[in-house]
């Protein structure tokens, strides 16, 4: 049976009390079903019905507007699924910071809600980050009294400071994690409003450019790890992560493990960077990971492989800044302007949906080529 009307529930705080809130357009069925609920009550604030949140309740809902009304629950319900990755979780060492005076550190319990769901280590460090330089702004004050309006003007706050969108929108998702994932309320803040999406190129090298970078790398390790990152399309985070195991030269190709999303996929393995990579093996004898620091079994650095592109780049008389993930634009460039098919190239670089690879069709230059001179 196809139901017309709907509602959708959501978590309030109210008082300091949990509710659930009952979100509806304006009808007299709807309306009288609403008042039969226990002690029901209207916020001005939200604009919604709500009653006392408890496993009664919710249940007493459902059973109401059984075959009357359709219950939206995507946002009551709505919860990050643990992630299936055997990748370590880190918090140990924010647990062992040194207490720094007049200075708010990140709840237990958030630390432990961030292991139990294991993000990873970078989603961590700047969750943490982020909830602390929010709850030491509001020191004074009690996380449970914040509301709304709090928020807003915290992030007023960032904006003056001329934060970037993109840095804004972590600072709203750290802070929701505590209240929905470490409360249990989820969609707490879900009128809290965010930055405008930005629509940014990336930024790309020619060919040209590339090879002079790595022409001008001061040693056969760099030379490997700026071939890759470009050749492969790789992440620098997947490049630290790669173990021998993953190059697979009879088949030619590279196996990424537990990536962004924790997804595993394969990649491209160039016949020159294998040649490289036998020669690179022989002399360096990595354990472990294919890139390690000088403790042999321990992983190569970030900042190394950063410093390692940076340095190439001034080398090679290129002025732009250039990082390891320009590398990975323009791999996947470079590839839809040479003919390659768009689905592939979202495969190799592990998109869950052609549309995040479409982006490289506003840089690749193949068909502005084909335009006539106006001029001419």
């Amino acid at each position: 049976m196809k139901l017309n009307k709907h509602i959708t529930l959501k978590h309030l705080l109210i008082k300091e009390e949990q509710c659930i809130g009952i979100q509806f357009n304006s009808d007299k069925v709807i309306e009288s079903l609403i008042k039969q609920l226990p002690s029901t009550k209207w916020s001005k604030l939200y604009n919604m019905a709500y009653i006392t949140n408890s496993k009664s309740n919710l249940n007493l809902i459902f059973q109401t507007f059984r075959g009357v009304a359709w219950v939206n629950c995507n946002y009551f319900f709505n919860d990050r699924t643990i992630a299936k990755t055997n990748i370590a979780t880190d918090v140990k060492w924010f647990r062992d910071r040194p207490d720094k005076q007049n200075f708010k550190q990140c709840p237990e319990e958030y630390l432990q809600k961030l292991e139990l769901k294991k993000y990873s280590n970078s989603t961590i460090k700047s969750y943490v980050h982020n909830f602390e330089a929010f709850i030491n702004h509001y020191k004074d004050i009690e996380l449970l009294n914040l509301d709304e309006n709090d928020i807003r003007k915290y992030l007023q706050k960032l904006i003056r400071e001329k934060r970037s969108n993109s840095y804004i929108n972590i600072a709203i998702n750290a802070i929701k994690f505590y209240y929905e994932m470490v409360l249990g309320m989820p969609n707490r803040f879900y009128s809290i409003e965010r930055p405008r999406k930005e629509f940014k190129l990336p930024k790309v090298l020619s060919k040209e450019e590339i090879l002079s970078i790595i022409d001008h790398t001061n040693n056969l390790k760099h030379r490997c790890i700026v071939s890759l990152l470009y050749s492969s399309g790789l992440r620098r985070s997947e490049l630290l992560d790669l173990k021998i195991a993953d190059i697979d030269s009879k088949r030619m190709v590279i196996r990424v493990e537990q990536a962004k999303g924790n997804k595993d996929r394969y990649t491209v393995l160039n016949k020159s960077v294998l040649d490289d990579l036998r020669k690179y093996f022989k002399v360096y004898s990595p354990k472990a990971y294919l890139f390690e620091a000088a403790i042999p079994g321990n992983k190569y650095s970030p900042s190394s492989v950063l410093k390692i592109v940076v340095n190439a780049a001034k080398k090679a008389g290129i002025n732009e800044k250039v990082g390891p993930h320009m590398l990975r634009h323009s791999f996947a460039t470079h590839l839809l302007e040479s003919g390659v098919d768009i689905r592939y190239i979202q495969l190799l670089l592990g998109h869950n949906s052609t549309k995040t690879t479409e982006i490289y069709t506003h840089v690749a230059t193949n068909n502005f080529m084909k335009i006539k001179d106006l001029l001419s």
